[in-house]
């Protein structure tokens, strides 16, 4: 509790505190989980939750906003207040899925919002990779059975392990981001479910696509894949970064008890570099387009949101019980 770095991370939002406390500060279980419930009415949650619509839905849409000009993405970027990203930031604020808002707003969903693009119900999945990775990672923390779309998503596997969402337009090869979406998915499902043997084994080759690349390498050359891979995001929306990738891992290897793969440590090692003097991180892209509000002080500035991923990697990476290379 000396520690300014964490102090600095308390005096913030009950989405940000409570996960302090449970993943930084390991607080008994009854003293996060109180924290947690001032997501529903205070700061950023209660905030987002007061944008609702009287259906359940944000914005209007599914996946897009209600009455949306296309020019809107060109000029200013995609947009983000439709269900789909909302509901995904509740997730990440820890909105407790077995209160009464959350119960209402899961059954508002599925009764009334259908996806833009064929207008299936909600919680039947949309088409996209990307878009049922993160449907399922909702739905299954939300309480929703989305075991179709698992087994959808199982179907749709690369040879190379990871997912595509330009799988239907020819692709053969998998994406970081497709694939870390589904990977969350999937982690979401067996956490809540226990999984089936075919999630799993689709779970532990999305890992071992991502291993293979040391999370942000291609497999042909050995090059970034894609520089921005190593720079620092939040929200992470659709986007990959390795620090996406790294608490993914973390989560993973807390469910099942597995050590960190040796394959994680370059990135583990950029991670480091990039903490400032002051012992936390910066934020250094947002994906640009509508939003409701924004969540911390801007690209370059110290970032609670990415100082508490950050964290909590490193303290995982280096617990003694995990005994890290």
């Amino acid at each position: 509790m000396n520690d300014p770095v964490i102090e600095w991370l308390l005096a913030s939002d009950p989405a940000i505190r409570w996960q302090v406390l449970r993943d930084l500060l390991d607080a008994p279980e009854p003293i996060w989980k109180a924290e947690r419930a001032k997501v529903e009415t205070e700061g950023w949650g209660a905030r987002l939750l007061s944008h609702q619509d009287a259906d359940g839905q944000w914005a209007g849409g599914a996946f897009i906003p209600a009455g949306f000009d296309p020019h809107e993405w060109s000029e200013r970027g995609q947009p983000w207040t439709a269900t789909c990203f909302s509901l995904s930031q509740l997730r990440e604020f820890g909105l407790d899925p077995s209160s009464s808002r959350a119960r209402e707003t899961v059954e508002l969903i599925g009764g009334n919002s259908r996806w833009d693009e064929g207008g299936q119900p909600y919680w039947q999945g949309e088409v996209e990779e990307c878009i049922n990775g993160r449907t399922v990672a909702d739905g299954a923390y939300f309480g929703v059975d989305v075991s179709a779309i698992v087994e959808r998503l199982i179907s749709e596997v690369q040879a190379d392990g990871g997912w595509n969402c330009e799988r239907a337009n020819g692709s053969l090869r998998s994406s970081f981001a497709s694939t870390i979406n589904v990977l969350e998915g999937l982690l979401e499902f067996e956490r809540a479910t226990g999984g089936t043997p075919q999630s799993r084994a689709a779970r532990r080759a999305g890992e071992d696509y991502l291993l293979k690349r040391h999370l942000f390498r291609r497999l042909s050359t050995g090059e970034p894949a894609d520089k921005r891979f190593l720079c620092l995001c939040h929200p992470s929306r659709w986007h990959y970064d390795i620090l996406r990738a790294l608490d993914y891992f973390r989560a993973a290897g807390l469910l099942s008890g597995a050590a960190p793969d040796p394959r994680l440590s370059e990135a583990i090692d950029h991670l480091r570099s990039k903490r400032l003097e002051n012992g936390t991180w910066p934020l250094d892209w947002r994906p640009a387009g509508r939003v409701w509000f924004d969540l911390d002080d801007g690209v370059d500035a110290p970032s609670r949101w990415v100082t508490l991923k950050a964290m909590r990697v490193l303290k995982w990476w280096n617990s003694p019980a995990n005994a890290a290379p």
